[in-house]
């Protein structure tokens, strides 16, 4: 099972704070993401729930068992760390089958067990090859079935993609949610890309600043985030952040594209908030309608089958995404008269970062 609970995690050195009171429950058979800047906190985290370093506080149970104190090498963890750490004198083979080696596992355990990881991330071929023979990416995957061949029911990602081209990071996210599944134990995944995080969590935990942003379903994550700062971390491309003022007559809030109309949750006000737009909130006009504003092409990336766009408007940069198909005339420079979708963007408390409502139209007049 291995239900991990972090309660009142703290982590200082020399009195600086690198985790302040961690509370968290991650479920057992759970591919959990991590996902923060550096600095965050996250690699602190997990170095304390490995055994690498004791915390300053807290407590870390495992199942309801207190392991706070149990040495790392009695603790059921696997661990893939950033660097592919292959040893280079060593075949691939073993390479992997060193850590069941270092248990005393038997020899033909050993092979069948070699030979199922190897074929889980498709490495079968390079088995007797030696590190140096091998490219980038299998080097990686090589290094993710050596985690993953530890006894544990607990394996820690340390950002195993970090470095790797896109098409490539893709095809072994896909890799690694099969595995988990089938091995079905709990993956804790650490990463400060919100592409990968949104693309591998069942659960996603937001740090920052050695906190717990917030924690919950990636969907909820993305779609009712409870913190401005999840916002503008999670999610790609990036999530649109503009000041507002909530204006006295009425639930309206003005702004530097526009003025719009609010729904407050219950109890919640503010004067001074901050709207949170998402690039699919942001759509091109549609003839005949009146724009919300007009906007200057600045910047044009094509991600394929979308492009992302840069709308220059008043003094404030957007970001917007809009079919391939549809980019056929669009050009630097160009205007770009948009509209607003009412019921998506988020409308934040500016000092306490909360969310207090939504956007639900643009006024007239």
């Amino acid at each position: 099972m291995s239900r991990i609970r972090f309660d009142g995690l703290c982590k200082t050195y020399r009195g600086s704070v690198a985790l302040d009171t961690i509370d968290l429950e991650v479920e057992p058979s759970t591919l959990t993401v991590f996902c923060g800047p550096p600095g965050s906190g996250k690699s602190v985290l997990m170095r304390v729930l490995i055994g690498l370093e004791p915390p300053s506080a807290g407590r870390i149970l495992f199942d309801g068992e207190d392991i706070t104190t149990l040495p790392a090498a009695a603790r059921s963890i696997g661990y893939v760390p950033q660097s592919f750490a292959l040893f280079p004198h060593m075949r691939v083979f073993d390479n992997l089958a060193y850590p069941l080696a270092l248990q005393g596992a038997p020899r033909p355990e050993i092979r069948s067990r070699v030979q199922q990881a190897a074929r889980m991330l498709r490495i079968e071929p390079l088995l007797g090859k030696r590190p140096s023979q091998l490219s980038g990416g299998e080097k990686q995957r090589a290094a993710i079935a050596r985690g993953i061949l530890k006894n544990a029911n607990i394996f820690i990602l340390d950002d195993p993609l970090v470095g790797l081209d896109f098409k490539l990071r893709e095809s072994l996210m896909e890799d690694l949610k099969d595995m988990r599944a089938e091995i079905g134990a709990t993956f804790l995944y650490l990463t400060a890309d919100p592409l990968e995080a949104l693309t591998m969590a069942d659960h996603l935990v937001v740090m920052d600043g050695g906190h717990i942003v917030e924690a919950g379903p990636v969907d909820a994550m993305y779609y009712h985030p409870a913190n401005l700062r999840t916002a503008e971390l999670v999610g790609f491309p990036r999530c649109n952040i503009l000041p507002g003022r909530m204006e006295a007559a009425g639930l309206v809030c003005s702004s530097a594209i526009g003025r719009f109309k609010v729904v407050l949750e219950d109890g919640s006000a503010a004067s001074e908030v901050m709207l949170a737009i998402r690039p699919e909130d942001i759509a091109p006009a549609v003839p005949g309608v009146s724009p919300l504003a007009v906007g200057t092409v600045t910047l044009l990336e094509n991600l394929g089958s979308e492009t992302v766009i840069y709308v220059h408007s008043g003094d404030t940069t957007l970001v917007t995404t809009i079919p391939a198909s549809a980019n056929a005339v669009l050009d630097l420079g160009d205007p770009f008269p948009f509209m607003i979708r009412p019921g998506g963007p988020i409308v934040f408390d500016r000092a306490t970062r909360r969310r207090i409502g939504r956007l639900a139209e643009t006024p007239h007049g």
